[in-house]
């Protein structure tokens, strides 16, 4: 645990949870964390040490470069970046209220699933700056010098133009910013790599968010929770659930019970946190026999006809036909794929 909160600047804190495998809820103090890598990635030119339980940081002047590598930097809570081979990036600030990240060379994913009051991130590739304002998937291609917006939308700032680019729309950085369609259901193996991310940390969510529920323990905001079963930290709602634009949920602890409880239909509904709930009976939809997995809302194990048993069992397709496929690395922290 030392070696967390040395290489990660987080601040751990006591969670009221009886089980020994979930003992912190952690506070994010700085964003940079690279919280995975496969391949050959470094850090102001020194190559990362890939131990279970160690993150490095990213620290403010400092770059991350990739060769035939990838990696995962989480950023802001519910903000992730996730950097394709022969990549580089350069941590301008680090600081939650100011987070600035310029890309260097090759392409970046970014998913934001939340930004929280009184936190920014901005991305920077040349003249041009690149914002969320609420939640969404963009991708930088130093390339092409392209700007493209899977999901939700973004604000790209150049020489005092500003433009609000939406959903399934792309724009040359290095030019007139002019908004153009193009197929936002068509990957690549960086996509696909980062869906398969992402759909690990939503397995990592269901149990982590489940230990909270279960034990009582205050989830106050939105943020990161360290799961040492899975050796990583998964991003956790506030309240309701986050559906990811590559298919997968992340519950909050008032909602994750949906999971488990009955897929019976109910007259009566209970108050969670403003959200509705099942009142259960029945068999759990949930079994653990059958392992940690997630499934969309539109998945057959959360409609009232499904079979009991299914709902964890039903591995959630990539939105659009975005799917991950086979393959993989091993996690500077969390487990092989």
């Amino acid at each position: 645990m030392n070696a967390i909160l040395r290489s990660t600047s987080i601040v751990l804190g006591a969670c009221l949870i009886c089980s020994s495998s979930f003992a912190q809820m952690a506070i994010s103090a700085r964003s940079g964390m690279v919280h995975y890598s496969t391949g050959d990635v470094t850090i102001a030119d020194q190559a990362l040490d890939s131990k279970f339980g160690h993150f490095a940081d990213v620290k403010e002047g400092q770059v991350l470069k990739t060769a035939e590598g990838l990696a995962e930097i989480l950023l802001t809570p519910g903000v992730f970046l996730r950097v394709s081979e022969n990549s580089s990036i350069k941590m301008i600030s680090s600081r939650l209220i100011d987070t600035r990240v310029e890309l260097l060379t090759g392409s970046i994913l970014v998913e934001c699933a939340e930004l929280q009051k009184d936190n920014s991130v901005t991305f920077i590739y040349k003249d041009a700056t690149v914002a969320f304002h609420k939640k969404g998937l963009i991708r930088i291609d130093a390339a092409d010098d392209m700007l493209r917006v899977y999901d939700g939308e973004a604000l790209v700032t150049k020489s005092g133009e500003s433009m609000t680019l939406k959903e399934g729309k792309e724009t040359l950085l290095s030019g007139v910013l002019s908004p153009e369609k193009f197929d936002n259901k068509i990957g690549d193996p960086f996509y696909r790599w980062a869906s398969r991310r992402a759909g690990d940390l939503a397995v990592a969510n269901l149990s982590a968010a489940k230990s909270v529920q279960d034990n009582g323990g205050n989830w106050l905001s939105s943020g990161w929770m360290w799961n040492p079963m899975f050796g990583a930290f998964t991003y956790i709602p506030y309240r309701g659930y986050y559906n990811s634009p590559f298919g997968y949920n992340y519950y909050s602890p008032s909602y994750v019970v949906r999971v488990y409880e009955s897929a019976r239909p109910v007259t009566n509904t209970v108050n969670m946190g403003g959200y509705s709930g099942f009142n259960g009976g029945g068999s759990p939809q949930y079994n653990s026999n059958l392992g940690y997995n997630t499934a969309p809302r539109s998945a057959p194990a959360y409609q009232s006809s499904a079979p009991a048993g299914n709902a964890a069992s039903v591995s959630a397709p990539a939105a659009g036909g975005r799917g991950a496929d086979s393959g993989g690395g091993h996690s500077s922290g969390g487990r092989g794929r």
